[in-house]
């Protein structure tokens, strides 16, 4: 079981959380905001892979004729890896420049991206093309709200309430990745641009709400300020050359089931873990670094993080699997026609989604009365047992048993989640908070990165 603080922050609560009257009402203007980003950045991370083949079906291309599979990956992984690389950065930025400075920039990249996508004039490749392109940059403003929201939602609530805000914004995040794939498949019926097309009016509301609302409660550091330019390089590359190695090196290569031989894998996994050693002497050596390794000391830091990483592999990997299961197996096997198995696919997924919800608002309030520790660690053994479940299920199972394994996933990780991130987030300086909360979303992005892929 992971080891957890208590959640504790470090120094007495400051700007809005500490205040009363319209400083305590503001504290809720960032819950809800926030809670917006979040979930909408997490359900653009899912609600394509379950549309992807009306999608390709729009702009004429066949993802999986042997020129094409390239595109059909860089749709898949190229959102979550985009984010895994840069929240870290953008968290750092935060801390030096101000966290709802970055955060506002966000919304607005989010949204202009959000409206380039559904305007794609191409067909076939250079159609694909345009959707990475715009997709990238719809990541690069996703990882500016999810590196900066977990660190204004903590200067802005005192610490007796931390756990339950933080719950609702992490349970966003999960949920928003589940209801993607119900969403993607109901809006993939209508018009494949129309996955796109969601985000464009909550995109410009939370742009023109944040913009107008939100304040710096905390104030960004004075004095000279200094960018690690090298650590920055050498994280971000590193990082995006393991997980690229990672996804290549599951697929076949020269007739063998996976691709750990193929000298490209080799050569990224080589050179990813050289340019990662790199980072950590660059950032020791910096005065200003992209992010104070000695965080990893704080206990509830480093377990919650490790154990943060290890629930998002697992649910990368259930989330993947679990689309080709119903898409291509199960429903099939039921009689659903293949165009409409993207709806059906999200419909069947509800109860997931469901018990995220329910689970995650309620264990970050019981957080905030009895601790991090146990809760986070009863819901891994639910997540885990669900897990057991799962794999005793026949291929062609009976739909109930299903959905009462995959609530039970939901309510595991919603248990998780919500304590795991408040230890996180409470353990660590003011100061440190932005590039903290983005090292905490590199380890789930990273996670899910890695396993999400086919």
């Amino acid at each position: 079981m992971p080891a957890f603080g208590a959640g504790t922050s470090v120094g007495a609560p400051t700007g809005a959380g500490a205040g009363t009257g319209a400083e305590g009402n503001y504290r809720w203007v960032v819950l809800a905001n926030t809670t917006v980003a979040v979930f909408m950045s997490a359900l653009d991370g899912s609600i394509v892979l379950i549309a992807l083949p009306p999608i390709f079906r729009g702009i004429h291309l066949d993802p999986l004729a042997p020129d094409n599979v390239g595109y059909l990956l860089w749709m898949i992984m190229g959102y979550r890896l985009v984010q895994a690389v840069l929240v870290v950065a953008f968290g750092r930025l935060g801390d030096m420049f101000g966290r709802v400075r970055i955060y506002n920039a966000g919304f607005a990249v989010f949204m202009l991206a959000s409206v380039l996508l559904s305007f794609d004039p191409f067909d076939a490749g250079r159609g694909a093309l345009w959707l990475i392109g715009w997709r990238v940059l719809q990541a690069v403003g996703g990882s500016m709200l999810t590196a900066n929201s977990a660190a204004i939602l903590t200067d802005a609530f005192p610490a007796d309430q931390r756990g339950f805000a933080l719950g609702i914004n992490q349970v966003a995040s999960l949920a928003g990745q589940f209801v993607g794939l119900v969403a993607g498949g109901v809006l993939a019926v209508l018009d494949w641009r129309a996955v796109f097309w969601v985000n464009v009016p909550v995109g410009v509301f939370g742009t023109v709400w944040a913009y107008r609302r939100l304040r710096e409660t905390a104030a960004p550091r004075g004095g000279p300020r200094r960018i690690d330019w090298w650590g920055n390089i050498t994280f971000a590359v590193g990082l995006a050359a393991v997980l690229i190695a990672v996804t290549e090196g599951l697929q076949p290569y020269r007739g063998h089931a996976m691709g750990w031989t193929n000298p490209t894998v080799v050569g990224l996994l080589v050179g990813g873990v050289a340019l990662l050693v790199a980072f950590v002497a660059v950032e020791r050596r910096h005065p200003e670094p992209m992010f104070a390794l000695g965080l990893f000391r704080i206990r509830a830091f480093a377990a919650g993080n490790i154990a943060g990483l290890a629930v998002s592999i697992a649910r990368g990997g259930l989330q993947f699997m679990l689309i080709i299961w119903l898409q291509g197996i199960w429903l099939p096997l039921h009689g659903y026609d293949y165009e409409d198995t993207p709806l059906w696919a999200g419909i069947y997924l509800v109860p997931l989604t469901v018990g995220i919800l329910v689970a995650g608002p309620v264990a970050g309030i019981l957080s905030d009365r009895f601790g991090a520790r146990g809760l986070a660690s009863a819901g891994m053994a639910v997540f885990a047992g669900s897990f057991v479940g799962l794999m005793l299920l026949p291929v062609d199972f009976s739909y109930w048993a299903f959905a009462l394994l995959i609530a039970l996933n939901g309510i595991g990780g919603g248990m998780f989640a919500a304590p795991n991130s408040s230890a996180i987030m409470g353990s660590v300086p003011a100061e440190q908070r932005g590039a903290a909360s983005g090292m905490r979303a590199t380890f789930q992005n990273s996670g899910t990165a890695a396993c999400s892929s086919p």
